[in-house]
C-alpha cells in the first residue's frame, strides 16, 4: 500500500532511494498524489511509456503529506513529558497578624 510507504518514508532520514519496481510505481503514486517530493525516473521507451526504472528518490514529505499521515495518527502523538509534571512554584495567601489584610509571597515547593 502506497500509505504504508508514505509511514516507511516519514521514519526514514531523507532522503530514501528505492530500486525495486512496486516501490518506484508507489513513489509516482505519492508524487502525482502531492504527498512527496521525488525523483522519479522517466521511462527507457518514452514513446511507449514502458521500461525499467533503476531508481527513485524521495527527497521531503510535502504538508498535504504531512496531513495525511495526522488523520494515520502517524507518528503517534503523545503529550511532552513536562506537561505531566506538577508546577514548581505556586502562590499562596498569607494573612498576618498584626492587621494587615493580606499579602501574597511565592514559595519554592521541594520535591
Amino acid at each position: 500500500m502506497t500509505m504504508n510507504l508514505l509511514k516507511q518514508i516519514a521514519g526514514s532520514r531523507l532522503p530514501v532511494t528505492f530500486y525495486r519496481t512496486e516501490d518506484i510505481d508507489q513513489v509516482r503514486v505519492l508524487r502525482a498524489a502531492g504527498l512527496v517530493v521525488a525523483l522519479v525516473p522517466s521511462p527507457s521507451d518514452p514513446l511507449s511509456l514502458s521500461g525499467a526504472a533503476s531508481a527513485a528518490q524521495v527527497l521531503a514529505i510535502t504538508q498535504k503529506g504531512r496531513e495525511e499521515l495526522a488523520k494515520f495518527n502517524y507518528p503517534d502523538s503523545r503529550a511532552p513529558r513536562w506537561r505531566s509534571r506538577s508546577p514548581r512554584f505556586t502562590a499562596r495567601l498569607r494573612s498576618f497578624a498584626r492587621g494587615s489584610s493580606q499579602a501574597a509571597s511565592v514559595s519554592r515547593l521541594s520535591q
